[in-house]
């Protein structure tokens, strides 16, 4: 399979993550790249370099002063007295009735939903080529590839339309939907990491033609907390359009593939000619944030099952941290769609 990657992703090596009170270095480290890369290369899987876009893709899915906001905070954050190293915001608006400010620290709670997503000097240019890994991807697709796979990181998943949150700036996952309803009608996303991707549902939750399905640990007890319950359908003419299938903690391969049955015949009644999957391998038994229990064999599977859809397909990469399993999930997964195709 064809894999793009850049190594500007490596810019972005944030050390602020706020757990119970507690300051640690975030899981979501540029290790989690290089290991992804390794691991795809020794199983030899062709890796090619991202073209160059600009901002273009990545305004399709965001806001102009959200992605005005990403470009210039780690600069003027610096400028403020007694700034640290990284923009954390300290507020954060109940946006029902509220107004923009204008003061960069007003802005960047505006925009960074969490503690989990610290901007530093270089986070815009590595959100930046990740989005661009995607739309390359995408293109490869458009222009007749049947499957390739986006190495992005930072991942996206969890960024709205003009809100970073959950590790993620940029969605890369809209972002190649969005470039793929270019030329189709009807797009699908299926998202299977361990996360609701709540950025996503978000970003598409009024629209038909693209649906949003996503696969997760339960939100009553895991992040993103407030999003990805089952009775969330969509809006307007988004209403039926978004699917969600949460799981209780701690699921293993059985009850994930069954979902993922579950969800793969919504997709097929929606009738898409082109698909998007959200790669999570973070539902490993052996992932650090111990989510579900999945194990290789079923990453297999389930990648199996995805490809016999027969839809031209975007992989893009979303969660899955530091552990042994990290690369080897990522070479099952690969496996099991290229043997769903043969």
């Amino acid at each position: 399979m064809k894999i793009v990657y850049s190594d500007k992703h490596a810019g972005h090596d944030p050390q602020t993550f706020i757990v119970r009170g507690v300051k640690q270095r975030s899981a979501e480290q540029p290790e989690r790249a290089t290991r992804l890369l390794a691991a795809a290369r020794d199983a030899g899987h062709e890796i090619l370099p991202p073209r160059t876009f600009g901002s273009e893709p990545a305004a399709t899915v965001h806001t102009p002063e959200y992605l005005d906001f990403l470009q210039i905070a780690a600069r003027e954050w610096a400028k403020l007295p007694g700034a640290g190293p990284e923009v954390v915001p300290n507020v954060h608006p109940a946006r029902a009735h509220a107004s923009y400010p204008q003061a960069l620290s007003g802005r960047a709670g505006w925009h960074q939903v969490d503690m989990a997503c610290p901007i530093g000097p270089h986070t815009w240019e590595a959100a930046l080529a990740a989005t661009e890994v995607a739309t390359t991807v995408a293109d490869m697709v458009l222009d007749g590839e049947r499957q390739a796979y986006a190495l992005c990181r930072p991942p996206g998943h969890h960024a709205y339309a003009d809100m970073a949150g959950g590790f993620c700036f940029l969605n890369n996952t809209a972002v190649a939907a969005q470039r793929l309803r270019s030329k189709h009608a009807r797009v699908a996303v299926l998202d299977v990491d361990v996360h609701h991707g709540n950025g996503t549902q978000g970003i598409f939750y009024e629209r038909d033609d693209v649906l949003t399905v996503s696969i997760h640990a339960d939100p009553a007890n895991y992040y993103p907390f407030f999003w990805g319950y089952a009775h969330e359908h969509g809006a307007g003419k988004g209403q039926g359009f978004n699917f969600n299938l949460p799981l209780p903690l701690g699921s293993a391969d059985a009850p994930w593939l069954d979902a993922g049955d579950k969800a793969l015949a919504r997709i097929k009644e929606f009738q898409p000619t082109a698909l998007v999957v959200a790669l999570g391998l973070d539902a490993s038994e052996s992932d650090p944030l111990q989510g579900l229990k999945v194990t290789g064999a079923g990453f297999h599977a389930m990648a199996e099952k995805i490809a016999r859809l027969g839809l031209p397909t975007v992989l893009v990469q979303e969660g899955g941290y530091l552990g042994d399993d990290l690369g080897r999930n990522l070479v099952h997964f690969l496996a099991g769609f290229e043997k769903g195709r043969a």
